[in-house]
């Protein structure tokens, strides 16, 4: 008795490769845990002036962004979010959010924070113990990349990446992912994400950070100097943090939609399944 064979049937058997290293992923997931701590604990600690200023000093009048509570006429608590001029009623998210079953003036609310409850000095006790893990693992995973050429190789835009750039937007726009061999290696939108994020935004970050901390300012002045001030500084920092958040939504959601067991098992693993016949294509 014949069978009919299904297109399934005929289908070649994907194989794996390895494509992740150890020390990338190591580097990788080190990261994931530390910049979570750090951004929940940099809330807590911008909780307690929620304002941000451009310059050298605060001016309390004019922030650049600022979230404030205001109580209305009839005892209600509204919390509301002023960028510049403009200002939004931002009620149970920022400015005011709900604690215990009241709504309670807060700049980002408790679920956002560490610890959840307001407290300044437990803050920057998590924040400042896990920046310096931060700032380690960022030097040793630097120096791998130099040493290993992994960053030549697969992280520095080249002039040929550029020349696609407009066929890789297109590509992400339709969905339409590498298959085979060029799922080996980073496009250009992958290598500008990663080496922006990596080489720009975390030094950025991290300078930034020594730049709020009166005894660093005391050992190096010129950082003062070249952030143009400590509210400059703190300004620029916040903006660097939620651009490490923009880039970590931006990931989850590539990761979902070109394959998650996959992706996942890469980063776990090391290795990749790809198509034998789009490799030799």
């Amino acid at each position: 008795m014949a069978f009919l064979s299904s297109a399934a049937d005929d289908a070649p058997e994907k194989r794996l490769v390895y494509r992740h290293t150890l020390w990338v992923r190591i580097a990788h997931w080190v990261n994931a845990g530390v910049l979570l701590i750090m951004l929940m604990s940099g809330l807590q600690i911008f909780n307690a002036h929620p304002a941000l200023y451009w310059g050298a000093t605060s001016h309390f009048d004019s922030p650049l962004l600022s979230m404030t509570a205001i109580r209305m006429p009839d005892g209600r608590i509204e919390g509301i979010t002023w960028i510049g001029r403009a200002h939004f009623d931002t009620t149970g998210v920022l400015g005011a959010s709900e604690i215990f079953g009241q709504v309670t003036p807060r700049g980002f609310p408790a679920w956002a924070t560490l610890p959840s409850w307001q407290s300044l000095a437990v803050g920057r006790q998590w924040h400042f113990f896990f920046a310096w893990i931060f700032v380690l693992n960022g030097l040793a995973f630097a120096a791998y990349a130099f040493l290993s050429r992994h960053f030549n190789r697969d992280l520095l835009p080249k002039t040929a990446d550029i020349r696609n750039l407009g066929k890789d937007i297109l590509d992400h726009l339709r969905l339409r992912f590498p298959k085979g061999k060029e799922a080996l290696h980073y496009n250009v939108l992958q290598k500008l994400a990663y080496f922006s994020v990596i080489y720009i935004v975390a030094p950025l970050i991290v300078l930034t950070g020594l730049t709020m901390s009166p005894t660093m300012d005391a050992a190096i002045p010129q950082l003062l100097f070249v952030f143009g001030g400590r509210q400059t500084a703190r300004t620029t920092h916040f903006l660097c943090a939620f651009a490490f958040v923009g880039f970590f939504i931006i990931h989850i959601v590539m990761v979902v939609l070109s394959g998650p067991l996959n992706n996942l098992r890469a980063i776990i693993t090391g290795r990749t399944a790809i198509e034998p016949e789009a490799e030799n294509g």
